[in-house]
This record gives C-alpha cells, structure tokens and sequence, in this order.
C-alpha cells in the first residue's frame, strides 16, 4: 500500500476528480484528497483557472503545502494539472517523497529548487496535442532526461483533462492506461 497525496485540477474537486480518488483507494491505497478550493467547482476549464488567479497561485501552492503538514513522510505526490504545481514542489523540496505522479503538466525543475531529488522515481502523463499543456512538454522532457527513474507517457489526442471521467476530455481508453500505468507505480513504490 502507498500513501498519497493528490492535488486536484483547475475545475476543483469534480465527480470524476473524486472517482479516481476512489479507484487508487480501491486499489487498496491511502489516499488524501484536499480541496485546494474552498468546495468550488467549475464547469469550463476557464473559469477554474480564471478562479485560481483570482485566489493567486502562491496560495493555492501554501494550500498544498499546509495540505501536507501531520502528514508522514514517505508520500506519494500527485496532481492534475494545476494541482502538479503543489505536487511537484512537495515531491521537490518535502524530504522522504516516495514518489511523483504528474498529469497534465509539468513546471521546469528549476522551479522549485533546481534539482529532482535523487531516487525519487516519477511519471508524468499528458496528451500529444494538449495545448494546456505543450508550453510544460519541454519541461517534462527535461525531467525525464535528467531524472533516473522519470517516465513521460504521451497519449494520442488533445484532451487536457482527459482521466476526469466527469468531464468532456475524458478519453476512457487513455484513462484506463493511465491508471493502470499508476498503480503498477504505486505498488512498486510501496
């Protein structure tokens, strides 16, 4: 069993957001799920995203840190989209990561410090024609040349958040890829 902590997207807390929440514990896996939003939850991407600069995104970033205070060391840490930016930076700078899941986007490492911490193994997910997310592909790229243990999986298509099974990106065969990508992870990092 891992333990995990899983930001979610722009669009807040959805029911596709919460379902595989669901399947990882289903999995057998702990999985802390914090809302980064104060319960809000946005039909349309843009005003997810219009609704976390207005929040500003140091916040939501201080919110996934808190998040992850009283909890042990040894996470795993996940994210969709805006959620990889609290992810990635606990995965960074919070020492014992066990792990990093980042879906949808990737920030340069130098963001959050300037270096992946050694044997912290990590997978990113995103689609080949995601346009939220080709400004963060280079990014990804560089994380896995320069990281032992980093994978990037690109999945035909364009959808951004497309293993929200609650949202019009959802794409059911690259969602269930994903997943089963993610728990095989999760059991090997265990």
């Amino acid at each position: 069993m891992a333990e995990v902590l899983l930001f979610h997207h722009a669009q807040g807390q959805t029911r596709g957001f919460l379902a595989f929440v669901d399947e990882l514990r289903a999995a057998g896996h702990v999985v802390h799920a914090p809302d980064l939003y104060d319960g809000n939850t946005f039909t349309e991407l843009d005003d997810g995203v219009g609704y976390a600069k207005q929040v500003g995104f140091d916040t939501i970033a201080e919110r996934g840190r808190l998040a992850a205070e009283g909890l042990p060391d040894g996470l795993v840490y996940a994210g969709f989209s805006l959620g990889v930016m609290p992810a990635q930076m606990l995965a960074q700078t919070r020492p014992g990561a066990k792990g990093a899941l980042l879906f949808s986007a990737a920030f340069p490492v130098s963001e959050f410090g300037g270096a992946w911490p050694p044997g912290v193994p990590l997978q990113i997910h995103m689609m080949e024609d995601d346009e939220w997310a080709r400004e963060d592909l280079p990014a990804a790229r560089e994380l896995v040349e320069t990281t032992e243990g980093a994978e990037l999986f690109l999945y035909p298509g364009d959808g951004h958040l497309f293993a929200d099974s609650s949202l019009p990106d959802y794409d059911e065969k690259a969602a269930t890829l994903l997943e089963q990508r993610v728990l095989a992870f999760l059991k090997a990092v265990e």
